[in-house]
Protein backbone atom coordinates (compact mmCIF):
# COMPACT_ATOMS: atom_id res chain seq x y z
CA UNK A 1 0.00 0.00 0.00
CA UNK A 2 1.62 3.54 -0.45
CA UNK A 3 -0.01 7.08 0.15
CA UNK A 4 -0.46 10.06 -1.97
CA UNK A 5 -2.36 8.12 -5.08
CA UNK A 6 0.55 5.80 -5.86
CA UNK A 7 -0.61 3.00 -7.23
CA UNK A 8 -1.58 0.00 -4.80
CA UNK A 9 0.73 -2.52 -5.37
CA UNK A 10 3.94 -2.09 -7.48
CA UNK A 11 3.10 -4.01 -10.92
CA UNK A 12 -0.62 -5.14 -10.18
CA UNK A 13 -3.10 -5.55 -12.41
CA UNK A 14 -4.70 -2.06 -13.42
CA UNK A 15 -1.56 -0.11 -13.11
CA UNK A 16 -0.84 2.73 -15.36
CA UNK A 17 2.52 2.09 -17.33
CA UNK A 18 4.98 3.85 -19.10
CA UNK A 19 6.86 0.94 -20.58
CA UNK A 20 7.23 -1.20 -17.78
CA UNK A 21 7.53 2.10 -15.07
CA UNK A 22 4.31 1.90 -12.83
CA UNK A 23 3.00 5.59 -12.86
CA UNK A 24 2.19 7.47 -9.18
CA UNK A 25 -1.03 8.86 -10.00
CA UNK A 26 -1.81 12.51 -8.34
CA UNK A 27 1.79 14.42 -9.11
CA UNK A 28 2.54 17.67 -7.82
CA UNK A 29 1.29 20.43 -10.54
CA UNK A 30 4.61 22.39 -9.66
CA UNK A 31 8.38 20.73 -10.64
CA UNK A 32 9.30 17.96 -8.70
CA UNK A 33 12.90 19.01 -7.05
CA UNK A 34 13.29 15.71 -4.46
CA UNK A 35 12.05 12.47 -4.08
CA UNK A 36 12.55 10.53 -0.50
CA UNK A 37 11.33 7.28 -0.06
CA UNK A 38 10.28 5.86 3.58
CA UNK A 39 13.20 4.46 5.86
CA UNK A 40 12.48 0.13 5.88
CA UNK A 41 11.26 0.35 9.38
CA UNK A 42 7.92 1.35 8.48
CA UNK A 43 6.71 -2.33 7.43
CA UNK A 44 3.16 -1.94 6.40
CA UNK A 45 3.80 0.85 3.89
CA UNK A 46 6.34 3.23 2.11
CA UNK A 47 5.62 6.78 1.52
CA UNK A 48 6.55 8.31 -1.44
CA UNK A 49 7.76 11.72 -0.70
CA UNK A 50 7.85 14.87 -3.60
CA UNK A 51 9.40 17.67 -2.85
CA UNK A 52 8.87 21.67 -4.60
CA UNK A 53 5.60 21.88 -4.46
CA UNK A 54 4.22 21.62 -0.91
CA UNK A 55 0.74 20.34 -2.44
CA UNK A 56 1.18 16.73 -0.72
CA UNK A 57 2.28 18.57 2.56
CA UNK A 58 -0.46 19.39 5.81
CA UNK A 59 -1.85 22.89 4.63
CA UNK A 60 -0.06 25.70 4.88
CA UNK A 61 3.00 23.76 6.28
CA UNK A 62 5.28 26.63 3.97
CA UNK A 63 4.82 29.78 2.10
CA UNK A 64 7.64 28.83 -0.70
CA UNK A 65 8.28 25.88 -2.51
CA UNK A 66 10.06 22.87 -0.79
CA UNK A 67 13.48 21.97 -2.08
CA UNK A 68 14.35 18.87 -0.18
CA UNK A 69 13.11 16.58 2.13
CA UNK A 70 14.62 13.97 4.10
CA UNK A 71 13.44 11.11 6.77
CA UNK A 72 14.09 10.63 10.63
CA UNK A 73 15.27 6.89 10.95
CA UNK A 74 12.15 5.42 12.41
CA UNK A 75 9.95 6.89 9.50
CA UNK A 76 8.02 8.89 11.88
CA UNK A 77 8.49 12.51 10.45
CA UNK A 78 9.45 14.35 7.70
CA UNK A 79 11.76 17.22 7.43
CA UNK A 80 11.36 19.77 4.82
CA UNK A 81 13.68 22.41 3.01
CA UNK A 82 11.93 25.60 1.67
CA UNK A 83 12.75 28.25 -0.04
CA UNK A 84 10.85 30.29 2.52
CA UNK A 85 13.81 30.16 4.60
CA UNK A 86 12.34 27.80 7.42
CA UNK A 87 12.65 24.06 8.16
CA UNK A 88 9.95 22.26 9.43
CA UNK A 89 8.98 18.72 10.73
CA UNK A 90 6.47 17.12 9.96
CA UNK A 91 5.07 13.90 12.55
CA UNK A 92 3.07 11.83 10.47
CA UNK A 93 1.31 10.50 13.59
CA UNK A 94 -0.27 13.99 14.96
CA UNK A 95 -0.37 15.40 11.19
CA UNK A 96 1.21 18.02 13.02
CA UNK A 97 4.64 20.38 11.12
CA UNK A 98 6.25 22.57 13.45
CA UNK A 99 9.26 25.04 12.54
CA UNK A 100 12.53 23.66 13.57
CA UNK A 101 14.98 25.89 11.85
CA UNK A 102 15.44 29.22 10.08
CA UNK A 103 17.71 30.42 7.83
CA UNK A 104 18.55 33.71 6.07
CA UNK A 105 18.37 32.72 2.53
CA UNK A 106 16.40 29.86 0.81
CA UNK A 107 17.32 26.20 1.92
CA UNK A 108 18.97 24.00 -0.57
CA UNK A 109 18.90 20.42 1.60
CA UNK A 110 18.30 19.29 4.72
CA UNK A 111 19.47 15.48 6.16
CA UNK A 112 18.56 13.91 9.42
CA UNK A 113 21.66 12.18 11.36
CA UNK A 114 21.10 10.19 14.20
CA UNK A 115 19.72 12.14 17.01
CA UNK A 116 19.71 15.49 14.77
CA UNK A 117 19.35 16.87 11.91
CA UNK A 118 21.48 19.35 9.66
CA UNK A 119 20.05 21.95 6.68
CA UNK A 120 22.73 23.72 5.17
CA UNK A 121 25.42 23.96 7.80
CA UNK A 122 23.46 24.52 10.99
CA UNK A 123 23.27 21.72 12.86
CA UNK A 124 19.87 21.32 14.63
CA UNK A 125 18.68 19.69 17.75
CA UNK A 126 14.67 19.39 16.95
CA UNK A 127 13.90 19.93 20.62
CA UNK A 128 15.30 23.67 20.70
CA UNK A 129 15.17 26.71 18.36
CA UNK A 130 18.46 27.77 18.18
CA UNK A 131 21.12 26.16 16.46
CA UNK A 132 23.58 23.96 18.42
CA UNK A 133 26.17 24.43 15.78
CA UNK A 134 26.93 26.54 12.62
CA UNK A 135 29.90 26.04 10.11
CA UNK A 136 30.77 29.12 7.87
CA UNK A 137 30.76 28.13 3.85
CA UNK A 138 32.78 30.17 1.82
CA UNK A 139 29.94 30.57 -0.84
CA UNK A 140 26.32 29.68 -1.50
CA UNK A 141 25.26 25.78 -0.99
CA UNK A 142 24.04 24.53 -4.18
CA UNK A 143 24.04 20.73 -3.24
CA UNK A 144 24.95 18.44 -0.29
CA UNK A 145 24.57 14.66 0.57
CA UNK A 146 25.03 13.69 4.16
CA UNK A 147 26.19 9.61 4.54
CA UNK A 148 27.01 9.68 8.29
CA UNK A 149 30.05 9.83 9.59
CA UNK A 150 30.93 11.94 6.23
CA UNK A 151 28.92 15.24 4.72
CA UNK A 152 30.00 16.83 1.45
CA UNK A 153 29.04 19.95 0.19
CA UNK A 154 28.88 21.67 -2.74
CA UNK A 155 28.78 25.35 -3.47
CA UNK A 156 28.87 28.53 -5.60
CA UNK A 157 32.35 29.46 -7.53
CA UNK A 158 32.83 24.75 -7.93
CA UNK A 159 33.58 25.08 -4.34
CA UNK A 160 34.04 21.58 -2.20
CA UNK A 161 34.16 20.83 0.86
CA UNK A 162 34.03 17.61 2.82
CA UNK A 163 32.68 17.92 6.15
CA UNK A 164 33.37 14.98 9.67
CA UNK A 165 30.57 14.35 11.56
CA UNK A 166 31.74 12.34 14.67
CA UNK A 167 31.66 14.33 18.12
CA UNK A 168 32.23 18.28 17.13
CA UNK A 169 31.29 18.31 13.83
CA UNK A 170 33.89 20.11 11.52
CA UNK A 171 35.79 20.89 8.41
CA UNK A 172 37.79 17.99 7.13
CA UNK A 173 38.82 19.12 3.81
CA UNK A 174 38.59 21.43 0.86
CA UNK A 175 38.68 19.89 -2.66
CA UNK A 176 39.46 21.23 -5.89
CA UNK A 177 36.91 20.60 -8.13
CA UNK A 178 37.42 17.96 -10.94
CA UNK A 179 34.22 19.67 -13.00
CA UNK A 180 35.10 22.42 -15.06
CA UNK A 181 31.45 24.19 -14.68
CA UNK A 182 28.63 24.58 -11.75
CA UNK A 183 27.97 21.68 -9.61
CA UNK A 184 24.06 20.77 -9.90
CA UNK A 185 24.42 17.45 -8.22
CA UNK A 186 26.68 14.97 -5.71
CA UNK A 187 26.36 11.68 -4.12
CA UNK A 188 28.22 9.93 -1.60
CA UNK A 189 28.91 5.96 -2.38
CA UNK A 190 30.04 3.41 0.35
CA UNK A 191 33.21 0.94 0.11
CA UNK A 192 32.46 -2.60 0.68
CA UNK A 193 32.56 -2.35 4.68
CA UNK A 194 29.61 0.18 4.31
CA UNK A 195 31.60 2.90 4.87
CA UNK A 196 31.52 6.53 2.92
CA UNK A 197 34.45 6.59 0.84
CA UNK A 198 33.70 8.90 -1.80
CA UNK A 199 31.61 10.72 -3.84
CA UNK A 200 30.16 11.42 -7.12
CA UNK A 201 29.35 14.82 -8.87
CA UNK A 202 27.69 16.32 -11.07
CA UNK A 203 27.55 19.54 -13.25
CA UNK A 204 25.51 21.62 -15.31
CA UNK A 205 27.84 20.53 -18.62
CA UNK A 206 26.73 16.78 -18.74
CA UNK A 207 29.70 15.62 -17.03
CA UNK A 208 30.20 13.58 -13.99
CA UNK A 209 33.49 13.02 -10.98
CA UNK A 210 33.90 10.13 -9.44
CA UNK A 211 36.33 11.19 -6.67
CA UNK A 212 37.61 9.18 -3.39
CA UNK A 213 38.43 11.00 -0.20
CA UNK A 214 41.62 9.05 0.26
CA UNK A 215 42.42 6.48 -2.80
CA UNK A 216 45.48 4.60 -3.14
CA UNK A 217 46.05 5.79 -6.71
CA UNK A 218 44.26 9.34 -7.09
CA UNK A 219 45.26 9.91 -10.82
CA UNK A 220 43.96 6.56 -11.56
CA UNK A 221 40.95 6.19 -9.32
CA UNK A 222 39.72 9.72 -9.64
CA UNK A 223 38.00 10.30 -13.08
CA UNK A 224 35.37 11.76 -14.71
CA UNK A 225 32.86 11.07 -17.77
CA UNK A 226 30.56 12.62 -20.12
CA UNK A 227 26.91 11.63 -19.53
CA UNK A 228 23.01 12.96 -20.84
CA UNK A 229 24.94 14.59 -24.24
CA UNK A 230 23.35 13.60 -27.56
CA UNK A 231 23.81 14.16 -31.39
CA UNK A 232 27.32 14.66 -31.95
CA UNK A 233 29.87 11.69 -31.50
CA UNK A 234 33.15 13.50 -32.08
CA UNK A 235 34.91 16.87 -31.95
CA UNK A 236 34.10 18.09 -34.90
CA UNK A 237 30.08 17.54 -34.46
CA UNK A 238 28.31 19.88 -31.91
CA UNK A 239 26.91 18.14 -29.31
CA UNK A 240 23.71 18.84 -27.63
CA UNK A 241 24.82 19.03 -23.74
CA UNK A 242 22.49 18.95 -20.71
CA UNK A 243 22.49 19.45 -16.84
CA UNK A 244 23.02 16.40 -14.83
CA UNK A 245 20.22 16.61 -12.23
CA UNK A 246 20.22 14.02 -9.61
CA UNK A 247 22.49 11.37 -8.80
CA UNK A 248 21.08 8.35 -6.70
CA UNK A 249 23.83 5.10 -5.34
CA UNK A 250 21.68 1.55 -5.61
CA UNK A 251 22.17 0.21 -1.82
CA UNK A 252 23.15 -3.21 -2.07
CA UNK A 253 25.11 -2.44 -5.57
CA UNK A 254 26.82 0.59 -5.58
CA UNK A 255 25.85 1.33 -9.05
CA UNK A 256 24.37 4.47 -9.82
CA UNK A 257 22.02 6.42 -12.21
CA UNK A 258 21.71 10.06 -12.85
CA UNK A 259 19.24 12.01 -14.39
CA UNK A 260 19.21 14.88 -16.73
CA UNK A 261 17.87 17.99 -18.61
CA UNK A 262 17.71 15.48 -21.63
CA UNK A 263 14.83 14.01 -20.39
CA UNK A 264 16.59 10.64 -19.83
CA UNK A 265 18.16 8.25 -17.01
CA UNK A 266 21.30 6.19 -16.99
CA UNK A 267 22.76 3.41 -14.91
CA UNK A 268 26.42 3.23 -14.37
CA UNK A 269 28.87 0.54 -12.37
CA UNK A 270 31.40 3.78 -11.29
CA UNK A 271 33.91 0.15 -10.49
CA UNK A 272 33.94 -1.17 -14.38
CA UNK A 273 33.49 2.32 -15.25
CA UNK A 274 30.61 0.87 -17.47
CA UNK A 275 27.19 2.20 -18.55
CA UNK A 276 24.34 -0.54 -17.90
CA UNK A 277 21.54 1.46 -19.03
CA UNK A 278 19.95 4.08 -20.96
CA UNK A 279 16.69 5.43 -20.96
CA UNK A 280 13.98 6.14 -23.91
CA UNK A 281 13.84 10.06 -23.73
CA UNK A 282 10.75 11.61 -22.24
CA UNK A 283 9.47 15.09 -23.70
CA UNK A 284 10.50 17.08 -20.28
CA UNK A 285 14.08 16.61 -17.82
CA UNK A 286 14.00 14.28 -15.46
CA UNK A 287 14.55 16.64 -12.50
CA UNK A 288 14.60 14.19 -9.41
CA UNK A 289 15.51 10.18 -8.54
CA UNK A 290 16.19 7.97 -5.92
CA UNK A 291 16.29 4.29 -4.62
CA UNK A 292 13.98 2.20 -2.11
CA UNK A 293 15.86 0.54 0.67
CA UNK A 294 16.76 -2.42 -1.14
CA UNK A 295 17.08 -0.80 -4.31
CA UNK A 296 14.29 -2.74 -5.91
CA UNK A 297 12.41 -0.15 -7.04
CA UNK A 298 13.37 3.20 -8.64
CA UNK A 299 11.30 6.28 -8.75
CA UNK A 300 12.36 8.80 -11.04
CA UNK A 301 10.55 12.18 -11.37
CA UNK A 302 9.48 13.77 -14.72
CA UNK A 303 8.79 18.13 -14.43
CA UNK A 304 10.34 21.10 -16.22
CA UNK A 305 13.85 22.20 -14.07
CA UNK A 306 13.74 26.37 -15.04
CA UNK A 307 17.10 25.68 -16.90
CA UNK A 308 15.56 27.85 -19.81
CA UNK A 309 13.84 30.12 -17.84
CA UNK A 310 10.38 31.42 -16.41
CA UNK A 311 9.42 32.27 -20.34
CA UNK A 312 9.66 28.25 -21.02
CA UNK A 313 7.70 27.69 -18.19
CA UNK A 314 4.22 25.66 -19.44
CA UNK A 315 1.67 25.39 -16.03
CA UNK A 316 -0.21 23.08 -18.62
CA UNK A 317 2.31 20.42 -19.12
CA UNK A 318 1.77 17.38 -16.79
CA UNK A 319 4.51 16.61 -14.37
CA UNK A 320 5.16 12.17 -14.10
CA UNK A 321 6.49 10.15 -11.29
CA UNK A 322 7.35 6.56 -12.10
CA UNK A 323 8.82 3.71 -10.41
CA UNK A 324 11.04 1.20 -11.82
CA UNK A 325 11.71 -2.09 -11.35
CA UNK A 326 15.57 -2.15 -10.71
CA UNK A 327 16.27 -5.28 -9.18
CA UNK A 328 18.27 -6.58 -12.36
CA UNK A 329 19.18 -3.29 -14.48
CA UNK A 330 21.60 -1.98 -11.49
CA UNK A 331 23.76 -5.15 -11.18
CA UNK A 332 27.65 -4.84 -11.79
CA UNK A 333 29.00 -5.96 -14.99
CA UNK A 334 32.50 -6.86 -16.13
CA UNK A 335 32.91 -4.34 -19.73
CA UNK A 336 34.97 -1.29 -18.92
CA UNK A 337 33.82 1.60 -20.58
Amino acid sequence: MSLFGATSGFGSSGDRCLGNDVEVTSPPDDSISCLAFSPPLHLCFQILIMGSSFTLLPKQMHTGPVLDVCWSDDGSKVFTASCDKTAKMWDLNSNQAMQIAQHEGPIKAIHWIKDFSVSSLQFWDTRSPNPMMSLQMPERCYCADVVYPMAVVATAERGLIVYQLENQPSEFRRIDSPLKHQHRCVAIFKDKQNKPTGFALGSIEGRVAIHYINPPNPAKDNFTFKCHRSNGTNTATPQDIYAVNAISFHPVHGTLATVGSDGRFSFWDKDARTKLKTSEQLDQPITACCFNSNGNIFAYASSYDWSKGHEYYNPQKKNYIFLRNAAEELKPRNKKW
